[in-house]
């Protein structure tokens, strides 16, 4: 191989390292986050997307304007209507959000967003970085956390995504050394996967949920992997009436449609791109991503 393309793939990922030694600086330097019940005023921002996107967000909009009918008549709670993350206009200004769309976005308290189309390899489209990564990042919504609840079936689970990491955190920036090697990177970080485990531990105890499982697959990804499976436990520990237990990613998506198994699970700590793909499957035993709720938090 090329010895200056070698060169050139080790500078890009020192690069990557510096970039996320400072999001970690950041995530040190931010803990605060609001207080929604104590705001005198609360902006929703409406945020279509594409596709179903606009359908289902409108629809979504009309219950809560009827569910917050005397916030909204008081005042305290206003509706704002931002268009413009439509994949054409993102590909317009070659960005994941649009300057002023995200500008928009940033202005709001609360975003009800519909669903948003994320170029991939071969389909024409340009190589910009999914809509949702990057609201995750600039918003730092660390915590996805999805509800799955069928009374019927023994189904009651809460599922704690972590947002801004993973194999997502530098997604876009991955390297072609050559024409025969590529690389992309997963991001883990102490400070990052504290925060997710904590927030799945507090919602258990606060809930009293008996059982928080963490989901990874630390016997083969052992430096990421077993980095937050290690920080999780820790935070585990300090929470001694909860059961904590560890599956790894491939047998939970088995166990999840065993009926006789599924029903002891309560509250997941994943990584992202496990989250990502098991909060689908949990999604569609209550009839799919497009109609499942989650939200992302930080």
């Amino acid at each position: 191989m090329d010895e200056a393309k070698i060169k050139a793939a080790a500078a890009h990922f020192e690069a990557l390292v510096r970039e996320q030694a400072e999001r970690n600086d950041r995530i040190k330097a931010a803990k605060e986050y609001k207080d929604f019940a104590h705001l005198d005023h609360i902006t929703i921002g409406v945020c279509g997307g594409d596709g179903i996107g606009p359908i289902i967000t409108r629809e979504s909009a009309r219950v809560l304007e009827f569910l917050l009918k005397d916030d909204v008549e008081s005042g305290r709670i206003t509706f704002q209507y931002i268009d413009g993350l439509t994949i054409e206009n993102r590909v317009k200004v070659m960005k994941a959000i649009p300057d002023d769309v995200l500008e928009e976005i940033k202005a709001c308290d609360v975003i009800l967003k519909g669903p948003t189309t994320t170029p991939q390899q071969g389909d024409g489209l340009p190589n910009i970085e999914s809509a949702n990564v990057a609201m995750r990042k600039a918003l730092d919504l660390f915590a996805n956390v999805r509800p799955v609840k069928i009374p019927e079936e023994g189904i009651d689970w809460v599922f704690f995504r972590e947002n801004t990491e993973g194999a997502y955190a530098v997604g876009s920036k991955g390297v072609n050394v050559d024409e025969d090697l590529a690389f992309d990177f997963v991001v883990t970080t102490t400070e990052g996967t504290e925060r997710i485990a904590r927030l799945a531990y507090e919602y258990a105890r606060n809930n009293k949920k008996e059982r928080v499982s963490i989901i990874q697959k630390a016997n083969v990804i052992k430096t990421t992997d077993g980095k937050f499976l290690n920080i999780c436990k820790a935070v585990g520990e300090e929470y001694p009436e909860i059961t904590t237990d560890e599956w790894y990613i491939d047998i939970t998506t088995a166990k999840l449609i065993d009926p006789d198994r599924r029903t002891a699970f309560r509250v997941f700590i994943l990584p992202n791109l496990y989250g990502d793909i098991i909060t689908d499957e949990a999604a569609q035993f209550m009839g799919g991503v497009g109609t499942a709720g989650s939200a992302n938090l930080g």
